[in-house]
């Protein structure tokens, strides 16, 4: 029987488009060791912080407020903090995007993979920052003199809490990022991806959409896990489905017309308020 030439061509291209998906490195239960590497794109500053709407009908959507560009969802939030009342405040709150911080790293043992992005909380962001500020560590990113980092990654379940909690701790040697004569790997951090194209953007009519037919949904409860990591095919979905249905009647936010209408009146008064 002769090889399916198609199907060869069309399993090779979806090893292609998972392309971006691969850049978002998770630690696995356990201890691992990294390199955090200078970020191509911002020379200064390795670190990309990012905000992200976590639980809109299920899904995950990076906010516009991340490059300081009007959020529909931010908005709404501060007015209803702004409402005077205690429980339109509380929702104001839960509403707003969580950040997440990413940073260019280098997983040792397997460096051949080269650059991937991990993303982290605040209490792991606020570690890594004192430790670079500490004299006696430095610019642990120095791709000559910098230093290797310990991740030890522990599930709920280990934890008995209701989170996973992540640990670090820095190596005590200085080493280099990766052998200078491994041109492959050298090439690798010199040419980097852009963490910034890899999340796409909804516009603000698409996001304000996205807002109404969650809230018409009522299922307002499962919003604001800022726990977890937002994958590339989480958001790169969602901003997916709002293009397919520029109307946003929501594939997961089944409502009635007449709710839309009472929510997005509501939602408009708010605004022009």
């Amino acid at each position: 029987m002769a090889i399916n030439l198609e199907k060869i061509k069309s399993r090779l291209n979806s090893f292609s488009n998972n392309g971006k998906s691969n850049l978002i490195w998770k630690p696995a239960p356990g201890k691992q060791v990294i390199r955090i590497v200078p970020y191509k794109h911002n020379t200064e500053n390795p670190f990309i912080e990012l905000k992200f709407h976590y639980g809109l009908n299920g899904k995950t959507y990076l906010s516009p407020d991340s490059f300081n560009r009007p959020d529909p969802i931010v908005e709404f939030s501060n007015k209803l903090k702004r409402s005077g009342d205690k429980e339109e405040w509380k929702f104001g709150r839960k509403i707003e995007p969580k950040m997440r911080t990413f940073a260019p790293v280098i997983v040792r043992g397997q460096e051949s993979e080269g650059v991937k992005f991990w993303g982290f909380g605040k209490n792991v962001y606020q570690e890594i920052l004192a430790i670079i500020a500490d004299p006696d560590f430095g610019d642990i990113t120095d791709l000559v003199k910098g230093r290797d980092v310990v991740v030890e990654f522990k599930t709920a379940v280990e934890t008995g809490k209701q989170y996973p909690e992540t640990g670090i701790r820095v190596k005590p040697n200085v080493s280099p990022a990766v052998d200078p004569n491994n041109k492959d790997l050298v090439s690798m951090i010199s040419n980097q991806p852009n963490l910034l194209e890899v999340f796409p953007e909804l516009s603000y009519d698409e996001l304000k959409a996205v807002m109404e037919a969650w809230l018409a949904s009522n299922d307002t409860e499962n919003s604001g896990n800022e726990e977890s990591v937002p994958t590339v095919d989480e958001v790169e979905t969602a901003a997916v489905e709002v293009a397919k249905n520029p109307t946003n009647k929501s594939p997961s936010a089944t409502v009635a017309k007449s709710n839309v209408e009472d929510v997005t009146k509501a939602f408009d008064n708010l605004f022009n308020s």
